[in-house]
């Protein structure tokens, strides 16, 4: 029997005696579970540290290596077989959601919630970048040998990984469960840091210089960053936020982890964020659902090109990809995602959330209104196949700024708004896309009501009438109210069309989501199970009593454009009746609200009062 045939009976005999699976077999061992299957299947030989592993194990096993043969291969199946269709390899969601939430904690009463995003996530990157810098020094490894000579190889060649990762950086010794010799600056004085907040910033700057297309990304704060004399975060607090993080459980390896099972997990700590921070989280931050039946509505097909021009954390694009693998999963051609986004650290949000999820996204800083940073050569602005949006509701518009629009969005269609910007950012999302292109934007409901019935002239129903005039509106989605992070209002989706199919033509789906809202605290939902059948049926196009209208465009003229789906489709379910006790405990909450107000309003003016 040849070495490596010796080798896997012994590993099948250990596995059939202590009744493991290749899985168990390898963590009790400490390699990967591919490691484990490699050696059981004779194509690789382990090293002499872990012959010395694997013989304690069959010591503890009662196995005789020189002994071990044929009869173990069976009974070693057996337990591969009889384990397959019961044990779960992939981590469950709560699990990281816990990690996350605790590491959140251990800092909680340090930084209001609003900032917690900004030390966590460049810290969970970090994290991530450090454990698949392991995963491919290992896969280096078992090619050329041991560990040490894959450690010289990718020093002398950082091509061979996604990121190279200095020592200081690398989370083993980040934890303190493995020394380092920090060596003496060009002057011969120390540089090892005093504490764990020194140190993270030290190790975030020195990634960076390895690899400059982290900066601006994971560099955004500064771990040891004091105010008055006194640390941001605590050091003690810090080390607990490192140590949550160290939890073997949670590893975030490539084979630890789904792409998008990390992603909803980093979504739920956002999440978690926005609900404890109003405004400023909401800006960067969709609901999961509401991105997700987006994606769905819009169908991506691979190597489409794809933007969103305030795009926050990414959240938006990186559902469209996850929506076209999910489509069409045999295909190896991605989306091509483009992204800008006005804020430095959405901006980090993004470049960090796309990596995480093992995605190339395009990213630019900037207004989008004023600087739109995709532009063709002649200065002309870029089109797409798929236009994806959130931007900023009722935001205020100068029409006087654009009225000599260099890319002329608004004049040639339907004329510049006055007062709030949501048909502003509707007539961007036109002028951003191709002969064939769609779209899914986000606003608030009065958008697609404002000015209707009214005697007066009205901008936005001009708008709104320009639009459906040309046949550009394929459908309006009415969302369930408090789903947002920044508002408790009901906001809108409006799908735009340029080329609509044939039984499309001349008509306006309009959707009420309404119904398949879930109560939940702070925040409702739209349940998972309910984005797919939402997306199918408004795809359907045909109406559903109490969900679904389909309107002409002569309908649409004679309701003055007025296109509210709560307008069409009726409400005929009990949950949309709430009960008189919750309506009661609004109505105090506003009362109590009001009553802040009015003392706030009591102390400002109390200075005025005195100087007269």
């Amino acid at each position: 029997m040849t070495q490596s045939h010796a080798i896997a009976a012994t590993l099948r005999a250990i596995r059939a005696e202590l009744d493991l699976t290749q899985e168990q077999l390898a963590e009790r061992l400490g390699v990967s579970f591919a490691t484990v299957n490699r050696w059981e299947g004779g194509a690789n030989l382990p090293q002499k540290a872990a012959r010395a592993t694997i013989a304690a194990l069959a010591e503890e096993a009662g196995v005789d290596m020189a002994e071990a043969g044929s009869d173990d291969i069976a009974a070693a199946e057996k337990v591969t077989r009889r384990r397959a269709g019961t044990r779960s390899t992939t981590p469950s969601t709560k699990s990281m959601e816990q990690m996350l939430w605790d590491a959140a904690c251990s800092i909680r009463g340090e930084k209001d919630a609003a900032k917690f995003k900004d030390y966590l996530l460049p810290l969970l990157f970090l994290k991530r970048l450090s454990d698949v810098f392991d995963d491919e020094i290992a896969r280096l490894a078992e090619e050329y040998g041991d560990r040490d000579t894959a450690l010289e190889i990718a020093e002398d060649d950082h091509e061979l990984l996604r990121f190279y990762l200095p020592p200081e950086a690398r989370w083993a010794v980040i934890s303190g469960r493995q020394s380092y010799e920090w060596p003496n600056d060009d002057q011969g004085r120390p540089t090892r840091p005093k504490d764990i907040g020194e140190h993270l910033t030290k190790a975030v700057r020195a990634v960076v210089r390895q690899n400059p297309s982290l900066s601006g990304v994971i560099d955004v704060v500064d771990f040891a960053a004091e105010r008055n004399g006194e640390r941001d975060i605590n050091p003690a607090k810090l080390r607990q936020v490192v140590e949550t993080f160290s939890d073997p459980r949670y590893r975030l390896g490539l084979a630890d982890v789904q792409p998008d099972f990390l992603g909803r997990a980093y979504e739920y700590l956002l999440r978690k964020f926005a609900e404890g921070s109003g405004q400023s989280a909401g800006e960067f931050f969709t609901p999961t659902e509401v991105g997700f039946l987006m994606a769905h509505i819009m169908r991506p097909k691979p190597g489409e090109e794809c933007h969103d021009y305030a795009c926050g954390s990414a959240g938006l694009l990186v559902k469209l990809q996850l929506v076209a693998r999910e489509l069409d999963p045999t295909s190896k051609v991605p989306l091509k995602l483009y992204g800008q986004e006005l804020t430095a650290e959405s901006y980090a949000v993004a470049q960090m959330n796309a990596i995480i999820h093992d995605m190339s996204v395009e990213m630019a800083r900037g207004d989008t209104m004023i600087n739109p940073k995709f532009k063709t050569a002649d200065g002309r602005i870029r089109t797409y196949d798929i236009v994806v949006a959130n931007p900023m509701w009722n935001q205020p518009f100068n029409p006087d700024i654009f009225a000599d629009d260099p890319f002329d969005r608004f004049r040639t269609a339907g004329g510049a708004t006055t007062g709030k910007g949501d048909w502003a950012w509707l007539q961007h999302t036109l002028a951003c896309l191709n002969d064939r292109g769609r779209a899914a934007v986000v606003l608030d409901t009065g958008a697609v009501t404002r000015g209707s019935g009214s005697k007066n002239e009205d901008k936005e129903r001009n708008i709104r009438k320009w639009f459906v005039e040309h046949d550009l509106i394929d459908g309006v989605i009415l969302l369930p109210d408090n789903l947002f992070y920044n508002t408790t209002a009901a906001g809108v989706i409006v799908v735009l069309s340029k080329r609509k199919p044939a039984a499309r033509k001349d008509r306006i789906v309009l959707l009420n989501a309404s119904r398949r809202v879930q109560k939940g605290r702070p925040k409702n939902f739209i349940p998972e199970e309910d984005i797919r059948p939402l997306a199918a049926a408004y795809l359907k196009g045909e109406p559903v009593e109490g969900e679904i209208a389909v309107i002409t465009r002569e309908q649409a003229a004679e309701a003055d454009y007025n296109l509210s789906p709560s307008r069409w489709v009726g409400s005929t379910t009990e949950q949309d009746q709430r009960p008189i006790a919750e309506i009661i405990a609004d109505l105090f909450e506003l009362d109590n609200a009001a009553r802040e107000i009015d003392e706030k309003l009591a102390k400002m003016l109390a200075p005025l009062g005195e100087q007269k």
